[in-house]
């Protein structure tokens, strides 16, 4: 499969937007922060370029989820428009956060029904949930989402209308489905194109009335696009996940008693770098170790900090034996927790996880102890010990966190 080009990817997008198909609109383009890999500062550029003409206007959202919001300074690096270009280029639009930390940015559309959660989570979930979305969006006639699709913890395989959900929504509903894909598991959901949350996620669709397009992107070696598909939200996603799936899972023949994955530097809490265990933990043998190696990260979240160190990293049938105990925790705090710590039991009363999770990060020992997770100094570490030793069970990840490794 090879790169596209760079004529490729210019024609794929006039081609798809015509100034018939956006004239006078007014349009909202939803996009990563800097914890996806992807080529943004280009797609922005193209997106303004063939459709700023003709549009009324062009406005741009960093799709935050629940991230930590970004500066202006932050936003505009992130999309690589210098400040020549913010008065030129880009003179007419604004570039926005989702402030999803702000209830009066949100806007209820809808609710999903107790016999609905039930059918969509196949009776795992039967609640009554609420569906918010940033307010902003009835200020468009079109939202245009530019993202990457990867194999996905939560949903299965990210992007499409993953930038609405939870991308510009908060609340009930998004802890409801984060807390859905954990009950599911990570390995019964990562790299898998049709799970209960992203039927989830396809039915608060119906409730968004605006017109949703997207240019769903396949990123392989940082910035070559392997796949662009422009159109309808879902059928562009749809088909960047089946070439995500050639592209982005790699099949192992055996599991190794110990994996050693080096945290991307873009990960810059144990809140996003936690993607190192979800990518990696299936090639883990029983009773192995997974090392997420990231000296650069000195925190858990800046957001959900305080809840993790009360509550620590745990299998997901330790909550599910205790939900009162938590019932004052987000859901999305507990979804992440089990992610991170993996697939286990709890056996007379005992969590039992199937895998240890060590972190060699700047997170000091005591605190990786009180979060139940294992702890090696990184300034002890030299990474390439543990490089080329496959044979021995040892494997290696460079850049880990995207790429989903999975047993044959």
């Amino acid at each position: 499969m090879h790169a596209l080009t760079e004529w490729e990817i210019d024609a794929i997008v006039e081609q798809a937007y015509t100034p018939e198909l956006v004239a006078d609109k007014k349009i909202l383009v939803l996009t990563p922060d800097a914890t996806r890999t992807c080529p943004l500062p280009r797609m922005v550029r193209l997106v303004q370029k063939y459709l700023g003409e003709a549009a009324a206007r062009i406005d741009y959202m960093v799709a935050l989820g629940t991230h930590t919001p970004l500066s202006d300074e932050a936003i505009l690096a992130l999309y690589g428009v210098c400040a020549e270009q913010k008065r030129t280029v880009f003179a007419n639009s604004h570039f926005l956060n989702h402030r999803w930390d702000r209830e009066d940015t949100l806007a209820r559309i809808g609710w999903i029904g107790e016999q609905e959660t039930a059918e969509l989570s196949r009776g795992r979930l039967k609640e009554r949930v609420p569906v918010d979305i940033n307010r902003a969006v009835f200020n468009y006639d079109m939202i245009l989402v530019i993202g990457p699709v990867f194999p996905h913890e939560v949903v299965g395989f990210s992007g499409g209308a993953k930038y609405l959900f939870p991308g510009i929504s908060g609340g009930e509903f998004l802890h409801f489905f984060h807390w859905l894909g954990a009950v599911v598991t990570c390995p019964g959901t990562i790299g898998i194109k049709n799970t209960p949350v992203r039927e989830v996620i396809d039915r608060a669709m119906r409730f968004v009335e605006i017109e949703v397009q997207c240019l769903a992107m396949v990123v392989k070696n940082q910035n070559e696009l392997h796949g662009l598909f422009a159109g309808d939200v879902k059928e562009a996603w749809a088909r960047a996940a089946d070439v995500s799936a050639k592209v982005h899972i790699i099949v192992t023949e055996r599991p190794y008693h110990t994996v050693f994955g080096i945290c991307p530097s873009m990960y810059d809490e144990i809140w996003t770098g936690g993607k190192v265990m979800y990518k990696l933990e299936q090639v883990v043998a029983d009773g192995g170790r997974l090392i997420i190696y990231a000296p650069h990260i000195t925190q858990i979240s800046r957001t959900w900090g305080h809840h993790m160190e009360r509550i620590g990293y745990h299998v997901r049938d330790y909550f599910l034996t205790r939900m009162d105990t938590f019932a004052d925790i987000p859901r999305a705090v507990l979804a992440h927790s089990t992610h991170v710590r993996g697939i286990g039991a709890m056996i007379d009363g005992v969590e039992r996880p199937r895998i240890e999770v060590i972190l060699a990060s700047g997170i000091p020992e005591e605190m990786c102890r009180t979060i139940n997770l294992g702890y090696l100094d990184p300034n002890a570490i030299n990474p390439d010990d543990y490089r080329n030793r496959e044979q021995e069970g040892i494997l290696f990840v460079e850049q880990a966190g995207e790429i989903l490794h999975r047993l044959h």
